[in-house]
């Protein structure tokens, strides 16, 4: 098998079925082995693991996880690269080639077949795990959308933009903290492994990348009354940064909740009216959440 983990052999697969890169897919194709088996290791990849790979490409990373793993489902969006990926994937047995939006999969759904279908090894204990080289542009809403859809996965290892990775692993007072750390840091443990130079990737993307990994949690630490609202508050937290809490959450409309209320939540919580998102922690935000939830059954 002819690994696709060096420029000189993307080219060629690219060259051969006369691909197109296309932006709007935001397709840099990894070409840097090292960073690879790296990743693999972050994530704990073993012959018992079911992975979902998001965004396989031409296949290079899928090669290596179709080695390490079990089974491994590749959810490719793009029509174009499926012929491709059928080509350079045809030497393993352990791998299903998905054509679909991964925002539209229900990957509930999809972890339950693999669940079932499992009666050739009855006995293993199988950890579903995620792997994925993200498409830059949608980074956040796919990551939500595995948070919010509760895929029963172990863990989460993707390539991001490095900015991105600074912004899931941020600590209250910095200025990459923001909903994002939050919600990354509310779902799971993040770390980042690598960071990934632009000459890792074929074309050359014009940003530097960094690999995380999130070990997710069964269930959340501490758990917010209303996760609706919780996430609303974290948001609206962050829309106008410089704004204090009590300013930013009672003029945001997703906010039900006015200005007094949330001046109230604050100082039972022991912090000033003046005090702005950026200072709570993920915890302080759950408790916020709870005290705003808590007082409308006082105003009924």
């Amino acid at each position: 098998m002819t690994k696709l983990s060096n420029a000189k052999n993307t080219i060629a697969v690219v060259s051969q079925h006369d691909f197109d890169f296309r932006k709007r897919f935001g397709q840099n194709f990894l070409i840097d082995e090292g960073v690879i088996l790296r990743a693999l290791e972050a994530a704990g990849v073993n012959k018992n693991d079911v992975i979902f790979e998001i965004g396989p490409g031409i296949g290079t990373l899928t090669q290596y996880l179709c080695e390490a793993a079990y089974r491994v489902a590749a959810i490719e969006i793009d029509r174009k690269l499926i012929p491709i990926l059928e080509e350079t994937l045809k030497e393993y047995d352990n791998v299903r080639i998905i054509n679909q939006d991964v925002l539209k999969t229900d990957l509930l759904e999809l972890a339950a077949e693999y669940e079932a279908g499992r009666e050739d090894r009855p006995s293993a204990k199988h950890a579903l795990k995620i792997v994925a080289n993200l498409p830059y542009y949608i980074t956040t809403p796919i990551l939500m959308g595995l948070f919010r859809q509760k895929v029963p996965a172990q863990s989460v290892t993707v390539m991001v933009q490095k900015e991105v990775a600074d912004r899931m692993t941020a600590q209250p007072g910095g200025k990459d903290y923001g909903s994002l750390s939050i919600a990354v840091q509310y779902y799971s443990r993040p770390r980042i492994v690598e960071i990934v130079p632009p000459e890792s990737f074929v074309p050359r993307p014009k940003v530097t990348s960094a690999v995380v990994t999130m070990d997710l949690y069964e269930e959340p630490p501490v758990k917010p009354v209303d996760d609706n609202l919780f996430i609303a508050i974290t948001r609206a937290a962050f829309e106008q940064r410089r704004k204090t809490l009590v300013n930013a959450l009672g003029s945001n409309s997703s906010v039900p909740y006015g200005k007094d209320s949330i001046r109230e939540a604050l100082e039972k919580m022991g912090l000033s009216p003046s005090v702005r998102g950026e200072a709570l922690s993920p915890e302080e935000f759950i408790r916020l959440s709870d005290l705003l939830k808590s007082s409308e059954s006082k105003t009924e």
